[in-house]
């Protein structure tokens, strides 16, 4: 097995002004930014951000906040606000809606089918508690194609019996979990 490394943050409008340079001289590798939600919304940092990491150096990722609506219309809109995937590492967000309904897995599976056949490859999982609740100890075929990025904010990262292991542990969201919370001194999700 690989040593896990500790490089990964992830961001979205919350995180305002972020210094890309100062991650990247702190040792962060990579940026996953939330690009879209449901069927239109758009996170209004993704387009300033991406540039700004990319010439700090980092690699770029982004992810999906699914919610109850038809998954294939909100994949569609996931991949043409994020534009060129090509070398953009690409993630479903599987998490209670606290605005509206939220994403079932008849949908995710229908969005991360739509995201494989558009780009002949399937996104990252992410999830934590909503996703060991709706499947407990069962499986589903087509998620279990996607690599598994866990979100559980504690010192053991325990993973469905969906996939073999994680792929991305977001352990602290830069204030629960082990540390450490933040890069140089300013807060983030840690993976």
């Amino acid at each position: 097995m690989v040593d896990p490394i500790n490089v990964v943050v992830d961001t979205s409008h919350w995180n305002r002004d972020v210094d890309f340079a100062k991650l990247a001289n702190a040792g962060i590798i990579g940026v996953i930014q939330k690009a879209t939600q449901g069927q239109t919304g758009v996170d209004f940092t993704y387009n300033t951000n991406k540039p700004k990491a990319l010439a700090a150096g980092l690699l770029w990722g982004a992810y999906h906040f699914g919610d109850g609506s038809d998954g294939v219309a909100q994949a569609e809109h996931f991949l043409s606000t994020v534009n060129d995937q090509s070398k953009t590492l690409l993630a479903l967000d599987f998490e209670s809606n606290p605005t509206g309904p939220s994403m079932d897995l008849v949908e995710a599976a229908a969005f991360v089918t739509h995201v494989q056949q558009q780009t002949g490859r399937f996104p990252g999982f992410y999830s934590g508690n909503d996703i060991k609740q709706q499947l407990g100890n069962g499986k589903d075929l087509v998620l279990a194609q996607c690599w598994f990025w866990l979100a559980q904010y504690g010192p053991t990262p325990v993973v469905p019996a969906n996939w073999p292991t994680w792929t991305m542990w977001q352990y602290t969201d830069g204030n629960f979990g082990p540390p450490p919370h933040d890069v140089a001194g300013v807060p983030f999700d840690r993976d």
